[in-house]
């Protein structure tokens, strides 16, 4: 549920139901969305004071409690550099145009905070934890990473020195970070990563690579969204139209590198030892809204069998309108 759905009684009182018909048995909540906005009232002095709460879900707490009371898993989302609020109200910890100094904006207007910044690192985690007293059962964060779209030749870091360290070691140490100040919390930390982090063998230019989080968060959520893979992915035209395809590939590749005890050096074919970590920390994020096809019951069914056959059990669906396909879940 996006902030403003969970905040709107009619809109949040038909998801809880399909929750309810259904196998479904979690829900995430958006905590603070790319807007930078705290969707409700946390006891904290920083968010009250920089402004940064807008109070969309007033009740916050009584609704988590009767989502417990319904046996629901509630999950809190946080967009962690996406932030459009600490940017403009912290220009000095935002990523700057190289061209003139200002603040640069992605394609879609969105300011972004530097992902170098310690400061941005004290600032999410204590969002994590005033959120965690409200009553979420998990944290779950998303865009972690360096931007991707928008004039990339005309940006520039002031907390980050690519002749120095790698985009993966700036995100690496920021998961150390927040693993080490929440580390008394007895929530689990989720991590949203691109799709492509499944199957690609490089950072993608953003700093995401599958393995490299996996130290410092319970459940790594892939976003296989099948619209979102190029033509020419599995040799398919059109990897929309063939949702089991491709989360089926995604997935069992994803599980191969989490649990293989070697794999190749950097820059070399080289087998090295390396941790192995449990299938069940994957958690793939599926797609339900109409992107490169129209998307049927039958279609976010195909992702969930495609899940399963990966030798998964957990996932979770996803719809920008929050309108979600109830034919495409088993009745219970």
């Amino acid at each position: 549920m996006t902030s403003w759905v969970a905040g709107t009684a009619s809109r949040r009182r038909e998801l809880v139901k399909l929750i309810e018909d259904t196998e479904l048995n979690a829900v995430v909540i958006d905590i603070k969305d790319y807007t930078g906005r705290i969707a409700f009232d946390v006891e904290d002095s920083i968010f009250i004071e920089n402004g940064a709460v807008e109070n969309r879900i007033a009740d916050i707490k009584e609704f988590i409690a009767s989502l417990h009371a319904r046996g629901i898993y509630v999950v809190g989302r946080i967009s962690v550099f996406q932030d459009l609020f600490l940017a403009e109200a912290r220009p000095e910890l935002a990523v700057h145009r190289l061209s003139d100094g200002a603040v640069w904006r992605d394609r879609k207007g969105i300011a972004w905070l530097e992902p170098g910044a310690t400061e941005v690192w004290d600032y999410v985690a204590r969002l994590a934890r005033a959120s965690y007293a409200v009553g979420f059962d998990e944290l779950n964060f998303d865009y972690i990473r360096f931007p991707s779209d928008g004039e990339m030749k005309d940006i520039t870091y002031r907390f980050f020195d690519p002749a120095r360290e790698t985009r993966v070691t700036v995100l690496t140490k920021f998961f150390v970070h927040l693993k080490k100040e929440l580390a008394d919390l007895p929530a689990p930390l989720s991590i949203d990563l691109f799709g492509l982090t499944t199957t690609a063998a490089d950072d993608l230019g953003i700093g995401q690579m599958l393995l490299a989080p996996a130290p410092y968060f319970d459940y790594i959520a892939p976003m296989v969204y099948p619209s979102h893979f190029a033509s020419g992915y599995l040799g398919l035209t059109s990897p929309a139209e063939h949702p089991y395809e491709v989360v089926k590939n995604a997935m069992s590749e994803a599980g191969k590198r989490l649990t293989a005890t070697t794999t190749p050096g950097v820059g070399t074919t080289t087998p090295v030892t390396k941790q192995a970590f449990p299938l069940t920390k994957l958690r793939p994020w599926l797609q339900d809204f109409n992107l490169g096809a129209d998307y049927t019951a039958e279609m976010v069914r195909a992702q969930i069998k495609a899940t399963n056959d990966a030798g998964l059990t957990s996932w979770m669906v996803w719809s920008p309108s929050n309108r979600y396909t109830e034919e495409a879940f088993d009745k219970i």
